[in-house]
């Protein structure tokens, strides 16, 4: 029977999309079902004896056969920083297992439904993004912080906690973050329904009516 080389296990991703629904994705059931040999499919590995360079590598399976919901294959990378699997080794992965799809030339790949991803920039305060606060003021301005060359532009968006809290952030030396709105998003998503909102929109959350309402 096929299995992983000793001392290398997979990382379940279920649980990362889980909790970052809108930063980490995973194939759709269609793909999955649509899959054949010599197709792909990406886990991530993670050695567990030894000292690996890195905790976990996300490396491409050649599919030879799938069985009862299992791929059978070849690893098609050759690991960074593991010395227990190399390029080549027959492995079997679940298909729960899978981050992503390669298809074939001739097995092209299905239509799958369109996914809206919030990689844009934005600042939000540390106490927002570590669940110390919850969102107490957000507004967009004319974005000012995107760089030449960047990947991702500035959404214009500035995401406040409560005073309370931006006070404890100042006093401990926690500054606001850079990042893509998706992570943001990935702590509370009850402003969702606002990112659209153009240039020069403020709003604040009022207790009274459990909602942002937006300011004059």
């Amino acid at each position: 029977m096929i299995e992983l080389p000793e001392g290398i296990e997979l990382n379940d991703p279920r649980p990362i999309a889980a909790e970052s629904p809108y930063t980490f994705f995973m194939p759709f059931d269609v793909e999955l079902a649509a899959l054949k040999p010599l197709d792909g499919i990406k886990a991530i590995f993670r050695q567990t004896v030894g000292e690996p360079k890195y905790s976990a590598e996300r490396m491409w399976v050649l599919i030879e056969a799938i069985e009862d919901g299992e791929v059978i294959g070849t690893l098609d990378n050759e690991p960074s920083g593991m010395d227990r699997i190399k390029l080549g080794d027959r492995v079997r992965i679940p298909l729960t297992h899978a981050i992503a799809t390669a298809f074939h030339k001739d097995n092209p790949r299905p239509e799958t439904p369109e996914i809206r991803e919030y990689w844009d920039r934005c600042f939000v305060d540390d106490c927002v993004l570590e669940g110390r606060s919850r969102i107490d003021y957000l507004y967009r301005e004319e974005p000012d912080m995107t760089s030449e060359g960047d990947k991702y532009p500035d959404s214009g968006w500035r995401i406040r906690g409560t005073e309370e809290a931006i006070e404890a952030d100042e006093r401990d030396g926690n500054k606001p973050h850079y990042i893509a709105l998706g992570k943001v998003l990935n702590v509370d998503d009850g402003w969702l329904n606002l990112i659209d909102s153009p240039y020069d929109s403020h709003f604040r959350w009022w207790d009274e009516e459990s909602r942002y309402l937006e300011l004059e």
